[in-house]
């Protein structure tokens, strides 16, 4: 969260927070890795990209809506967190079109 936070300050957007970008180094540090999406822009400039990891994906970002960056990226980190803690995302569907209305409805379970 402090690289994310760093980031934001900076104006940088990742819009693509998952697992597979959180890094280890030898340390045991924790590094911010792809780039590939991120946005240079004020954090209070809306945009209106859909880009990101389905699973991971903000609301704003499902429905096309105009969206600020810095709250999508702290949604895709909740959604990180939920996957660490309980081994499954807390949005799944057999299709696309079924996660993204699982993820604009916003309910979901803590597995047992």
């Amino acid at each position: 969260m402090s690289a994310l936070s760093y980031c934001h300050s900076k104006c940088i957007t990742h819009r693509d927070i998952k697992l597979e970008n959180v890094l280890l180094d030898e340390n045991k540090d924790v590094k911010l890795i792809d780039f590939g999406f991120s946005t240079c822009i004020p954090n209070d400039k809306k945009i209106k990209i859909f880009c990101g990891t389905p699973s991971y994906m903000a609301p704003e970002i499902v429905k096309k809506t105009e969206y600020a960056g810095p709250p999508a990226d702290i949604w895709a980190s909740a959604v990180l967190l939920y996957a660490l803690l309980n081994g499954c995302f807390p949005y799944r569907g057999a299709t696309d079109a079924e996660l993204y209305r699982k993820i604009c409805r916003g309910t979901y379970a803590m597995p047992n």
